[in-house]
């Protein structure tokens, strides 16, 4: 995901449709590409300045939450199992539920983040951000 350039992100999609500059987050299913999204992506997104990093690691069943701090990536953890992006407030995953297949769970607590003052007061500074450059 991208935060468009005119709200203040880092990465634009060209004319020909390709990304250019590092998104925001990154998210990744690795079956059996674990060693190269865990290794080399994860490098080149660290490198190129990604905020966030998500690898689902499907056969492992578990879920790597990264975020960007002082050049390199940690885990971005919690204390109920509910990974809050700090890139875009009001982005909740449930790792938990995620893992065993309970979407609604998922859904609900991904609503719920949607539904916080934080989400509300992000969504209007990335509008007041793109008014402010002329974005539409």
């Amino acid at each position: 995901m991208i935060i468009e350039p005119s709200a203040g992100g880092q990465a634009k999609l060209t004319d020909d449709g390709y990304v250019e500059g590092a998104p925001e987050f990154v998210a990744e299913i690795a079956g059996s590409s674990v060693s190269i999204d865990m290794n080399d992506k994860l490098q080149a997104y660290l490198r190129n300045g990604a905020r966030e990093y998500v690898v689902w690691r499907v056969y492992d069943e578990a879920i790597d939450y990264f975020i960007l701090r002082e050049g390199k990536y940690v885990p971005l953890t919690s204390s109920d199992g509910i990974v809050r992006s700090e890139v875009f407030p009001g982005l909740w995953l449930d790792v938990t539920a995620l893992l065993r297949g309970d979407m609604a769970t998922v859904l609900r607590i991904l609503q719920q983040g949607l539904g916080t003052p934080e989400h509300t007061e992000f969504v209007k500074r990335l509008e007041s951000k793109r008014r402010a450059s002329g974005g539409h």
